[in-house]
């Protein structure tokens, strides 16, 4: 069975609501969908193959001096992705499940929590830990 090439790309944006408003705005009144006057704006307007097409890009992609009056226009949000170790010590295993790391001593212990100790340190599987974490309590 062969595919067919996608015709369409997903793009998810947030906007300014007063941005999507306008957006909302020219679309209605051309009786288009907001899509097709994307691509048409794109179309005509983005030129990432000259020099001259990226200059122009580059003054409307360049940071602006946010606003009070613009919604949203507070705080900003930056994701590093975070890869546990295989083994983990108490305070890698209290991050990895978003506990204290007194209360991963607790329950290992205790030996609800799946681990070892070795001499004075405990040491934690992060393959034991998940399949710990969905086995359902009795």
């Amino acid at each position: 069975m062969s595919r067919k090439p996608v015709a369409d790309a997903a793009l998810f944006v947030r906007l300014f609501a007063a941005t999507a408003a306008k957006l909302d705005r020219a679309a209605e009144a051309l009786h288009v969908r907001k899509k097709d006057l994307i691509t048409g704006l794109v179309s005509t307007y983005v030129d990432p193959d000259s020099q001259r097409g990226l200059d122009a890009l580059g003054v409307l992609a360049s940071p602006r001096v946010l606003r009070a009056a613009d919604p949203g226009s507070m705080g900003s949000y930056s994701f590093q992705a975070y890869e546990p170790p295989e083994v983990m010590n108490a305070a890698q295993a209290a991050e990895f499940l978003q506990i204290e790391e007194s209360g991963v001593t607790e329950l290992a212990e205790a030996r609800k929590l799946p681990g070892r100790k070795l001499g004075s340190a405990w040491r934690f599987s992060r393959a034991a830990l998940v399949a710990w974490l969905s086995t359902p309590e009795t």
